[in-house]
């Protein structure tokens, strides 16, 4: 008698679906085509639409995690498994510039004007070695 494996109600994360055995609908075949058409995406689906979840799964992959990806059609067609850096940032939109100023001085010793100036052109030039221009 085979078991029914838990629905994964409430959770975003990738991994803990895969590591703890939920159920999960494979849809990497389709995330394997959206990396590899190498063009921007801006993704505006409801709440509660599984925004949170396809990019834990991203996160995974970009971060080269592939045993969590064994069964699933990714493992099949991804030959490579490179590890890219990943950015993770929280909802800014949420924040206002009082608040930014005050966490990064508290945090980094420089205001978020500050670290914008410093960060842009750091980017600017990873992104220009990796052949990603920033807009």
């Amino acid at each position: 008698m085979t078991t029914m494996r838990k629905l994964p109600i409430g959770i975003q994360s990738f991994e803990n679906i895969r590591n703890e055995n939920y159920l999960y609908v494979d849809k990497t075949a389709l995330i394997y085509q959206l990396v590899t058409k190498g063009k921007p995406y801006f993704l505006s689906r409801p709440r509660r639409f599984g925004k949170s979840l396809l990019i834990s799964t991203l996160d995974a992959y970009f971060q080269g995690k592939k045993e969590l990806f064994k069964g699933l059609a990714i493992d099949q067609l991804e030959q490579d498994w490179n590890v890219y850096p990943v950015l993770h940032f929280s909802d800014l939109n949420q924040l206002n510039d009082i608040s930014l100023d005050y966490d990064y001085a508290t945090l980094c010793g420089i205001t978020h004007a500050e670290l914008v100036d410093n960060l842009t052109p750091e980017l600017g030039m990873r992104g220009e070695r990796l052949g990603v221009s920033l807009c």
